[in-house]
């Protein structure tokens, strides 16, 4: 198993076993493209127009979606992480959301990468330096694949009951189930065409874990595994990825822990108190 984590958002370059990349590789002079492997904190996904409000104080985020007008994936996307310790198999990263515009708290974090027989497992810790509880969420942003086989041949499951329902700017309006319709992925589905940016709620998990895959037409596959903490997921399927071998349609399976405008919903938010630490996990497991 080898992989490459990088510096700026603790992402994810590049993950292989015996030469089958299960996540799509970018160079090292590149900015990850689609965002691909980096970490999301304070938030996932985006927040609309970048408004919230504390305590009955609107608070404004800057925006970092300019074309839809939202704050997107957090506040650490093009922060440089500092290196904690550092072996073959593993390497353990920190940064520190520092108070900003819409974000007034001192929330440490730290960031785990070790790779195991099949795969990698990354770990979270996020610990609340304010005076005040910090509301905070987590998520992750890798596009995933099965070596050579293209996208459009891979059979994607996601084992989820609800979807969420948006509006132009990707905002969550609704959430219902997707049994019986176009959206359950429960049972499997060829991705073919397929083009969507969609999120997932009501996860399942079983015996401490939520999980997704995709599987190549001879059986192999690659899973997303998540501890109980991520209880949503994002699917996002872009026709034109900037792939290191050129544009072409790839696949992203988000683990989150909260959905979509969370600071405004609330739903999935979790407020640490003073001092108090979270730690939480997933992973990349090849499944040949």
């Amino acid at each position: 198993m080898v992989g490459v984590v990088t510096e700026v958002a603790a992402g994810i370059r590049s993950l292989s076993i015996d030469g089958v990349d299960l996540v799509e590789p970018f160079a090292e002079s590149a900015i990850p493209p689609g965002g691909a492997g980096i970490v999301l904190v304070p938030w996932p996904n985006r927040v609309a127009k970048g408004r919230w409000t504390l305590d009955g104080e609107p608070q404004q985020l800057d925006l970092t979606e300019p074309k839809a007008g939202n704050a997107i994936h957090g506040l650490l996307r093009n922060t440089a992480y500092r290196v904690l310790e550092q072996e073959a198999h593993r390497v353990l990263q920190a940064a520190t959301v520092h108070p900003q515009h819409g974000y007034p708290f001192l929330v440490d974090t730290t960031v785990g990468h070790r790779l195991t027989g099949d795969g990698m497992t990354v770990t979270h810790t996020l610990s609340n330096a304010s005076a005040t509880a910090a509301p905070v969420a987590v998520g992750a942003h890798p596009y995933l694949r099965v070596g050579d086989v293209p996208v459009e041949e891979l059979t994607l499951t996601v084992d989820a009951s609800t979807r969420f329902v948006t509006d132009d700017g990707q905002i969550p309006v609704s959430e219902e189930p997707v049994a019986g319709t176009e959206h359950d992925l429960t049972a499997g589905r060829r991705i073919g065409d397929l083009t969507m940016d969609q999120g997932y709620g009501g996860v399942r998990v079983t015996d401490g874990r939520s999980r997704h895959r995709v599987e190549a037409p001879d059986g192999r596959a690659v899973e997303l595994w998540a501890d109980a903490s991520f209880g949503y997921a994002q699917v996002f399927t872009p026709p034109a990825f900037a792939s290191i071998d050129g544009p072409r349609r790839a696949l992203a399976i988000e683990p989150m822990t909260a959905p979509a405008n969370a600071l405004n919903s609330g739903q999935g938010l979790r407020w640490l108190a003073p001092g108090e630490r979270w730690e939480l996990s997933w992973g990349i497991r090849f499944i040949g």
